[in-house]
Protein backbone atom coordinates (compact mmCIF):
# COMPACT_ATOMS: atom_id res chain seq x y z
CA UNK A 1 0.00 0.00 0.00
CA UNK A 2 1.29 3.46 -0.91
CA UNK A 3 2.24 5.68 1.99
CA UNK A 4 -0.64 7.94 3.07
CA UNK A 5 -0.06 11.57 2.06
CA UNK A 6 -2.36 13.14 4.66
CA UNK A 7 -4.66 14.53 1.94
CA UNK A 8 -8.26 13.65 1.15
CA UNK A 9 -9.16 13.44 4.82
CA UNK A 10 -12.46 12.00 6.06
CA UNK A 11 -13.61 10.06 9.12
CA UNK A 12 -12.61 6.79 7.50
CA UNK A 13 -8.91 7.67 7.18
CA UNK A 14 -8.45 10.21 9.97
CA UNK A 15 -6.63 7.64 12.13
CA UNK A 16 -3.93 7.01 9.50
CA UNK A 17 -0.43 8.35 10.16
CA UNK A 18 1.51 10.21 7.49
CA UNK A 19 4.70 12.20 7.04
CA UNK A 20 2.73 15.36 6.22
CA UNK A 21 3.87 18.42 8.17
CA UNK A 22 1.35 20.87 9.64
CA UNK A 23 1.98 24.57 9.13
CA UNK A 24 -0.08 27.74 9.54
CA UNK A 25 0.07 31.33 8.29
CA UNK A 26 -1.27 34.26 10.30
CA UNK A 27 -0.33 37.79 11.29
CA UNK A 28 1.63 36.15 14.12
CA UNK A 29 3.62 34.01 11.66
CA UNK A 30 3.69 35.54 8.18
CA UNK A 31 5.87 32.80 6.68
CA UNK A 32 4.49 29.74 8.45
CA UNK A 33 7.98 28.72 9.58
CA UNK A 34 8.31 26.05 12.25
CA UNK A 35 8.78 27.54 15.72
CA UNK A 36 8.31 31.12 14.49
CA UNK A 37 4.77 31.91 15.69
CA UNK A 38 3.94 34.54 18.31
CA UNK A 39 7.29 36.31 18.04
CA UNK A 40 5.95 39.71 16.94
CA UNK A 41 7.17 42.84 18.70
CA UNK A 42 5.10 45.19 16.55
CA UNK A 43 1.51 44.91 15.36
CA UNK A 44 -2.04 46.24 15.58
CA UNK A 45 -2.34 45.21 19.26
CA UNK A 46 1.14 46.19 20.41
CA UNK A 47 -0.21 48.88 22.74
CA UNK A 48 -2.65 46.39 24.30
CA UNK A 49 0.25 44.09 25.20
CA UNK A 50 2.56 46.86 26.44
CA UNK A 51 2.48 45.53 30.02
CA UNK A 52 3.04 41.92 28.95
CA UNK A 53 5.51 42.02 26.05
CA UNK A 54 6.43 39.56 23.33
CA UNK A 55 4.24 36.49 22.97
CA UNK A 56 1.06 38.18 24.23
CA UNK A 57 -1.15 38.75 21.15
CA UNK A 58 0.72 41.63 19.60
CA UNK A 59 -0.10 41.00 15.92
CA UNK A 60 -3.46 39.21 15.46
CA UNK A 61 -4.37 41.11 12.25
CA UNK A 62 -3.02 43.30 9.46
CA UNK A 63 -4.11 46.70 8.21
CA UNK A 64 -4.51 47.00 4.44
CA UNK A 65 -4.53 50.55 3.17
CA UNK A 66 -6.84 51.80 0.42
CA UNK A 67 -5.63 50.49 -2.92
CA UNK A 68 -3.03 48.22 -1.32
CA UNK A 69 -2.38 44.53 -2.01
CA UNK A 70 -1.26 42.38 0.91
CA UNK A 71 0.55 39.10 0.21
CA UNK A 72 -1.19 36.66 2.50
CA UNK A 73 0.87 33.61 1.55
CA UNK A 74 3.91 32.55 -0.43
CA UNK A 75 4.41 28.86 0.29
CA UNK A 76 6.93 26.54 -1.31
CA UNK A 77 5.40 23.15 -2.11
CA UNK A 78 4.52 20.44 -2.49
CA UNK A 79 1.55 20.66 -0.14
CA UNK A 80 -2.07 21.70 0.20
CA UNK A 81 -4.20 24.37 1.82
CA UNK A 82 -6.58 22.50 4.15
CA UNK A 83 -8.52 25.25 5.94
CA UNK A 84 -8.80 29.04 5.89
CA UNK A 85 -10.37 31.41 8.41
CA UNK A 86 -10.73 35.13 7.72
CA UNK A 87 -12.50 38.05 9.35
CA UNK A 88 -12.38 41.22 7.24
CA UNK A 89 -13.64 44.68 8.08
CA UNK A 90 -14.94 47.06 5.42
CA UNK A 91 -17.13 46.32 2.42
CA UNK A 92 -16.65 42.72 1.38
CA UNK A 93 -17.18 43.31 -2.36
CA UNK A 94 -14.20 45.68 -2.25
CA UNK A 95 -11.82 43.07 -0.83
CA UNK A 96 -10.47 40.82 -3.59
CA UNK A 97 -8.95 37.41 -2.86
CA UNK A 98 -6.54 35.96 -5.44
CA UNK A 99 -4.68 32.63 -5.38
CA UNK A 100 -1.90 31.64 -7.80
CA UNK A 101 -0.66 28.06 -8.15
CA UNK A 102 2.93 27.02 -8.85
CA UNK A 103 4.65 29.75 -10.88
CA UNK A 104 1.58 31.00 -12.73
CA UNK A 105 1.12 34.75 -13.10
CA UNK A 106 -2.58 34.15 -13.81
CA UNK A 107 -4.78 33.73 -10.72
CA UNK A 108 -6.78 30.53 -10.40
CA UNK A 109 -8.95 32.19 -7.74
CA UNK A 110 -10.17 35.78 -8.17
CA UNK A 111 -13.18 36.76 -6.12
CA UNK A 112 -14.57 39.32 -3.66
CA UNK A 113 -14.03 37.85 -0.25
CA UNK A 114 -17.69 37.76 0.84
CA UNK A 115 -18.84 35.95 -2.29
CA UNK A 116 -16.01 33.41 -1.98
CA UNK A 117 -17.36 32.52 1.45
CA UNK A 118 -21.03 32.44 0.31
CA UNK A 119 -21.95 35.84 1.78
CA UNK A 120 -22.32 38.04 -1.28
CA UNK A 121 -24.65 40.74 0.01
CA UNK A 122 -22.24 42.31 2.48
CA UNK A 123 -24.24 41.19 5.51
CA UNK A 124 -23.78 38.25 7.83
CA UNK A 125 -25.66 35.05 7.14
CA UNK A 126 -25.03 31.80 8.97
CA UNK A 127 -23.65 29.29 6.46
CA UNK A 128 -23.31 25.71 7.68
CA UNK A 129 -21.96 23.36 5.03
CA UNK A 130 -19.11 20.94 4.48
CA UNK A 131 -17.08 23.25 2.26
CA UNK A 132 -17.88 26.66 3.76
CA UNK A 133 -18.97 27.84 7.20
CA UNK A 134 -19.77 31.44 8.11
CA UNK A 135 -20.21 31.99 11.83
CA UNK A 136 -21.01 34.99 14.06
CA UNK A 137 -20.07 37.75 13.76
CA UNK A 138 -18.16 37.68 10.42
CA UNK A 139 -16.08 34.51 10.60
CA UNK A 140 -15.39 33.16 7.10
CA UNK A 141 -14.19 29.55 6.96
CA UNK A 142 -13.54 27.25 4.03
CA UNK A 143 -12.46 23.61 3.88
CA UNK A 144 -11.83 23.21 0.14
CA UNK A 145 -8.67 21.15 -0.20
CA UNK A 146 -6.23 23.04 -2.44
CA UNK A 147 -3.16 21.01 -3.45
CA UNK A 148 -0.13 22.56 -5.14
CA UNK A 149 3.17 21.17 -6.33
CA UNK A 150 5.65 24.05 -6.51
CA UNK A 151 4.14 27.13 -4.90
CA UNK A 152 1.02 28.75 -3.47
CA UNK A 153 0.79 32.52 -3.55
CA UNK A 154 -2.26 34.27 -2.07
CA UNK A 155 -3.08 37.99 -2.03
CA UNK A 156 -5.81 40.26 -0.70
CA UNK A 157 -6.43 43.61 -2.41
CA UNK A 158 -8.39 46.46 -0.83
CA UNK A 159 -10.00 48.43 -3.66
CA UNK A 160 -11.99 50.61 -1.24
CA UNK A 161 -11.11 54.20 -0.39
CA UNK A 162 -10.71 53.38 3.30
CA UNK A 163 -8.29 51.19 5.24
CA UNK A 164 -9.46 47.73 6.25
CA UNK A 165 -8.33 45.23 8.86
CA UNK A 166 -7.95 41.52 8.14
CA UNK A 167 -7.71 38.77 10.73
CA UNK A 168 -6.71 35.47 9.12
CA UNK A 169 -5.35 31.95 9.62
CA UNK A 170 -4.36 29.71 6.69
CA UNK A 171 -3.77 26.10 7.75
CA UNK A 172 -1.81 23.96 5.32
CA UNK A 173 0.29 20.84 5.07
CA UNK A 174 3.59 20.12 3.37
CA UNK A 175 3.38 16.70 1.77
CA UNK A 176 3.63 14.82 -1.50
CA UNK A 177 0.75 15.54 -3.89
CA UNK A 178 -0.71 12.67 -5.97
CA UNK A 179 -0.12 12.85 -9.72
CA UNK A 180 -3.87 12.96 -10.40
CA UNK A 181 -4.61 15.90 -8.05
CA UNK A 182 -5.96 18.95 -9.90
CA UNK A 183 -5.80 22.63 -8.90
CA UNK A 184 -8.60 24.53 -7.15
CA UNK A 185 -10.24 27.42 -9.04
CA UNK A 186 -12.92 30.01 -8.24
CA UNK A 187 -14.25 32.72 -10.54
CA UNK A 188 -16.62 35.60 -9.75
CA UNK A 189 -19.05 37.20 -12.21
CA UNK A 190 -21.80 39.80 -11.94
CA UNK A 191 -24.35 41.27 -14.33
CA UNK A 192 -26.72 44.05 -13.20
CA UNK A 193 -29.18 44.13 -14.81
CA UNK A 194 -29.22 41.00 -16.93
CA UNK A 195 -30.19 42.07 -20.47
CA UNK A 196 -33.69 41.04 -21.54
CA UNK A 197 -33.88 37.48 -22.92
CA UNK A 198 -30.21 36.78 -22.21
CA UNK A 199 -29.04 33.86 -20.09
CA UNK A 200 -26.65 34.40 -17.21
CA UNK A 201 -23.19 32.87 -17.62
CA UNK A 202 -21.78 31.31 -14.45
CA UNK A 203 -18.62 30.03 -16.15
CA UNK A 204 -17.13 30.01 -19.64
CA UNK A 205 -13.75 29.77 -21.31
CA UNK A 206 -12.47 26.88 -19.17
CA UNK A 207 -9.93 24.75 -21.00
CA UNK A 208 -8.27 21.65 -19.60
CA UNK A 209 -9.34 18.55 -17.74
CA UNK A 210 -11.17 18.75 -14.44
CA UNK A 211 -14.46 18.76 -12.58
CA UNK A 212 -16.91 21.42 -11.44
CA UNK A 213 -17.52 21.33 -7.68
CA UNK A 214 -19.77 24.21 -6.69
CA UNK A 215 -21.85 27.32 -7.30
CA UNK A 216 -22.66 30.27 -5.09
CA UNK A 217 -25.15 32.87 -6.29
CA UNK A 218 -26.20 36.26 -4.92
CA UNK A 219 -29.48 36.93 -6.71
CA UNK A 220 -31.25 40.29 -6.47
CA UNK A 221 -34.80 40.33 -7.83
CA UNK A 222 -35.97 43.37 -9.81
CA UNK A 223 -39.56 42.17 -10.38
CA UNK A 224 -42.32 41.07 -8.05
CA UNK A 225 -43.33 37.43 -8.01
CA UNK A 226 -41.35 34.21 -8.30
CA UNK A 227 -37.97 34.50 -10.03
CA UNK A 228 -36.51 31.00 -10.19
CA UNK A 229 -38.01 29.04 -13.09
CA UNK A 230 -34.75 29.11 -15.06
CA UNK A 231 -32.77 26.02 -16.01
CA UNK A 232 -29.07 25.58 -15.30
CA UNK A 233 -27.08 24.04 -18.15
CA UNK A 234 -23.63 22.41 -18.27
CA UNK A 235 -21.98 22.36 -21.71
CA UNK A 236 -19.23 19.76 -21.70
CA UNK A 237 -16.37 19.02 -24.10
CA UNK A 238 -17.52 20.71 -27.27
CA UNK A 239 -21.29 20.75 -26.68
CA UNK A 240 -22.90 23.12 -29.16
CA UNK A 241 -26.39 24.61 -28.94
CA UNK A 242 -27.60 22.05 -26.41
CA UNK A 243 -25.93 20.93 -23.16
CA UNK A 244 -25.20 17.49 -21.79
CA UNK A 245 -26.70 18.37 -18.38
CA UNK A 246 -29.87 20.44 -18.04
CA UNK A 247 -31.60 21.19 -14.74
CA UNK A 248 -35.29 21.78 -14.09
CA UNK A 249 -35.33 25.08 -12.21
CA UNK A 250 -33.23 27.39 -10.08
CA UNK A 251 -34.50 26.26 -6.69
CA UNK A 252 -34.29 22.63 -7.85
CA UNK A 253 -30.61 23.01 -8.72
CA UNK A 254 -29.98 24.42 -5.25
CA UNK A 255 -31.68 21.30 -3.85
CA UNK A 256 -34.94 23.00 -2.86
CA UNK A 257 -38.36 22.86 -4.50
CA UNK A 258 -41.53 24.87 -5.10
CA UNK A 259 -40.07 28.35 -4.71
CA UNK A 260 -38.20 27.61 -1.44
CA UNK A 261 -41.62 28.24 0.09
CA UNK A 262 -43.27 27.03 3.26
CA UNK A 263 -47.02 27.29 3.42
CA UNK A 264 -47.90 28.32 6.98
CA UNK A 265 -47.26 31.16 6.96
CA UNK A 266 -46.38 31.52 3.26
CA UNK A 267 -42.79 32.73 3.07
CA UNK A 268 -39.32 31.89 1.81
CA UNK A 269 -37.52 29.46 4.10
CA UNK A 270 -33.78 29.76 4.69
CA UNK A 271 -31.90 26.48 5.10
CA UNK A 272 -28.36 25.11 5.46
CA UNK A 273 -27.29 21.55 4.65
CA UNK A 274 -23.86 19.94 4.01
CA UNK A 275 -24.17 20.22 0.22
CA UNK A 276 -26.74 22.93 -0.56
CA UNK A 277 -28.50 25.83 1.07
CA UNK A 278 -30.38 29.11 0.96
CA UNK A 279 -28.69 30.77 3.94
CA UNK A 280 -29.66 34.34 3.12
CA UNK A 281 -33.02 35.93 2.30
CA UNK A 282 -33.01 39.73 2.55
CA UNK A 283 -36.59 40.94 2.76
CA UNK A 284 -37.77 44.48 1.92
CA UNK A 285 -38.44 46.91 4.74
CA UNK A 286 -40.84 49.83 4.46
CA UNK A 287 -38.28 52.26 3.07
CA UNK A 288 -34.79 51.70 1.66
CA UNK A 289 -34.41 47.91 1.58
CA UNK A 290 -36.76 47.67 -1.37
CA UNK A 291 -35.70 44.49 -3.21
CA UNK A 292 -35.78 40.79 -2.38
CA UNK A 293 -32.25 39.35 -2.34
CA UNK A 294 -31.11 35.75 -2.01
CA UNK A 295 -27.85 33.93 -1.34
CA UNK A 296 -27.61 30.25 -2.38
CA UNK A 297 -24.92 27.57 -2.52
CA UNK A 298 -24.70 24.15 -4.19
CA UNK A 299 -21.58 22.02 -3.63
CA UNK A 300 -20.98 19.15 -6.07
CA UNK A 301 -18.89 17.21 -3.56
CA UNK A 302 -20.61 13.88 -4.20
CA UNK A 303 -21.57 14.60 -7.81
CA UNK A 304 -18.80 16.62 -9.50
CA UNK A 305 -19.43 17.56 -13.11
CA UNK A 306 -16.45 16.13 -15.00
CA UNK A 307 -15.02 17.51 -18.23
CA UNK A 308 -12.11 16.44 -20.42
CA UNK A 309 -11.49 19.54 -22.57
CA UNK A 310 -13.77 22.45 -21.80
CA UNK A 311 -16.76 23.61 -19.74
CA UNK A 312 -19.44 26.29 -19.91
CA UNK A 313 -22.22 26.80 -17.32
CA UNK A 314 -25.28 29.03 -17.75
CA UNK A 315 -28.56 29.65 -15.92
CA UNK A 316 -31.77 31.27 -17.13
CA UNK A 317 -33.53 34.03 -15.17
CA UNK A 318 -37.25 33.34 -15.51
CA UNK A 319 -40.35 34.54 -13.74
CA UNK A 320 -44.02 34.61 -14.68
CA UNK A 321 -46.20 37.02 -16.64
CA UNK A 322 -49.89 36.99 -17.58
CA UNK A 323 -51.42 33.96 -19.25
CA UNK A 324 -49.06 31.51 -17.50
CA UNK A 325 -46.17 32.64 -19.71
CA UNK A 326 -42.53 32.84 -18.72
CA UNK A 327 -41.07 36.31 -18.11
CA UNK A 328 -37.35 36.72 -18.92
CA UNK A 329 -36.02 38.68 -15.96
CA UNK A 330 -33.52 41.54 -15.79
CA UNK A 331 -32.15 40.83 -12.33
CA UNK A 332 -28.98 41.66 -10.41
CA UNK A 333 -27.08 38.37 -10.49
CA UNK A 334 -23.64 37.54 -9.15
CA UNK A 335 -22.00 34.13 -8.89
CA UNK A 336 -18.89 32.23 -7.94
CA UNK A 337 -18.01 29.05 -9.82
CA UNK A 338 -15.75 26.54 -8.04
CA UNK A 339 -13.86 23.83 -9.90
CA UNK A 340 -10.64 21.80 -10.10
CA UNK A 341 -8.61 21.52 -13.29
CA UNK A 342 -5.16 20.99 -14.75
CA UNK A 343 -2.87 23.96 -15.35
CA UNK A 344 -2.37 26.30 -17.12
CA UNK A 345 -5.36 28.45 -16.17
CA UNK A 346 -6.86 30.45 -18.99
CA UNK A 347 -7.06 34.13 -17.94
CA UNK A 348 -10.42 35.09 -16.42
CA UNK A 349 -12.61 37.91 -17.74
CA UNK A 350 -11.71 41.19 -16.03
CA UNK A 351 -13.50 41.75 -12.73
CA UNK A 352 -16.23 44.41 -12.88
CA UNK A 353 -15.00 47.83 -11.85
CA UNK A 354 -15.63 49.12 -8.34
CA UNK A 355 -18.99 50.74 -9.13
CA UNK A 356 -20.23 47.54 -10.80
CA UNK A 357 -19.07 45.41 -7.89
CA UNK A 358 -20.79 47.52 -5.26
CA UNK A 359 -23.86 46.22 -3.44
CA UNK A 360 -26.45 49.00 -3.47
Amino acid sequence: MAEFSGLGLHLGNLSRLSKAKSRSLSAENFTGEKGKGGMATEGVNASCARDLGQGWKISPAVRIAAGETFELADIEGPGAIQQMWMTPTGRWRFTILRIYWDDSETPSVECPIGDFFACGWGKFAQVTSLAVCVNPGSAFNCYWEMPFRKRCRMTVTNIDEEEMVLYYQVNYTLTEVPDDAAYFHAQFRRVNPLPYKEVYTILDGVQGRGHFVGTYMAWGVNNSGWWGEGEIKFYLDGDGEFPTICGTGTEDYFCGSYDFEVQDPKRYQEFNTPYAGLPQVLRPDVLYESQMRFGMYRWHIMDPVRFEKDLRVTIQALGWRSGMRYLPLQDDIASVAFWYQTLPTKPFPALPDKDRLEVN
